[in-house]
């Protein structure tokens, strides 16, 4: 559950709408390894509703033996065709309260799933994520982080899984994974086979996005071939939805659309950052299962956003910008361009046009 440094760091993807970067040209979808799909339904078991009984150590990796208990409550559902899956989370511990998202993505080409966390008070994406597989029933994932300025291992197990409980234990390795302290434990029971509603009910979430929520038909335009000088553009149509979460901190965002040129799936989390008063956005792809880093960060002012940041594009740095224009109950338009010197010229490259399905 990342719960490094005080275990309050559960930090996931936060996605955005569109690809950016070296990351647009990865959406050009090919057609899906169909071979060994089976990985795909590994978390199945997780969908529904659920009420935890969480352990949590304090002050790992110190040589501590003080635990604290509480309670928590999991939501889980499948996004994304059942590639992804969505999960919020509650967990109360002694006197710390931690609201978390956690986001699963599969990959058909690795076989692995990537799994990302966010701690609703921070809004920001987790890197590296851990990464893994289930084998016989159980899953073991795994990633390194600096920990009280030390590199650590981190690994994460979901274990005795029935229809109606299972078993999660993170724990950390300062020996290169020769040793292990566990450091949170949580035990789930079901409380229902279907997840939690999505809900408008946060008294503090930002409405900045509240345009977007619903289903939509979407036309998707699209450069071919970014800083080259193209003028060969593109096209799909298709359909998008997006919903709710965390009571509506954040949003999720789908898409899928077809063109001549292939078929376009992918999957955006939107999460809000209270402390920076900002939103950052990611995007993950289908045809990899894996989300892009670094977010587009920025804000709305006077019914425009502008979000914003530096990636590499064939081995250059550039800067990349994504605007929410022309937004109406029934309508909105997005742009995605790049600048190869510092922001003075800007080459459109994506297009995308909203109208809210009657």
């Amino acid at each position: 559950m990342k719960t490094c440094v005080s275990i309050s760091i559960l930090t996931v993807l936060l996605l955005g709408i569109i690809p950016h970067s070296a990351r647009a040209t990865d959406t050009e979808l090919t057609k899906a390894d169909t071979t060994q799909l089976d990985g795909q339904h590994d978390f199945d078991f997780a969908v529904g509703t659920w009420k935890t009984r969480v352990r949590r150590l304090l002050n790992p990796l110190s040589g501590s033996n003080d635990w604290v208990e509480g309670t928590g409550t999991v939501s889980t559902r499948k996004v994304w065709g059942g590639r992804a899956q969505l999960e919020e989370l509650t967990m109360d511990t002694g006197d710390t309260h931690l609201k978390g998202l956690a986001m699963r993505l599969y990959n058909p080409k690795t076989h692995q799933w990537r799994l990302h966390w966010a701690n609703a008070k921070k809004g920001v994406l987790s890197d590296p994520p851990a990464f893994g597989a289930f084998k016989n029933g159980r899953g073991e994932f795994y990633d390194e982080e600096v920990i009280n300025g030390k590199n650590v291992l981190v690994r994460e197990i979901f274990s005795d899984i029935t229809p109606n409980s299972h078993h999660f234990e993170q724990a950390f390795s300062e020996d290169q994974g020769k040793t292990w302290e566990p450091n949170i434990i949580v035990d789930l029971t079901r409380t229902a086979v279907d997840p939690a509603a999505d809900s408008l009910t946060a008294n503090d979430r930002n409405h900045d996005f509240d345009f977007n929520y619903g289903h939509w038909k979407v036309h998707v335009s699209r450069l071919d071939g970014q800083l080259i000088g193209s003028t060969k553009w593109l096209e799909y149509d298709g359909l998008s939805e997006v919903t709710p979460i965390w009571n509506g901190r954040a949003s999720l965002i789908e898409v899928q659309a077809d063109g001549p040129a292939g078929h376009l799936e992918g999957l955006g989390l939107r999460l809000y950052d209270p402390e920076a008063h900002q939103w950052n956005l990611n995007w993950a792809s289908s045809r990899d299962g894996m989300i892009g880093i670094p977010p587009t960060v920025g804000t709305f002012k006077d019914g425009r956003g502008e979000f914003f940041d530096q990636e590499l594009l064939d081995g250059r740095d550039i800067f990349v910008r994504n605007t929410y224009t022309d937004i109406t109950a029934d309508g909105a338009r997005f742009e995605q361009a790049f600048s190869a010197d510092a922001g003075k010229n800007w080459e459109k490259n994506w297009v995308i046009t909203f109208a809210r399905q009657k």
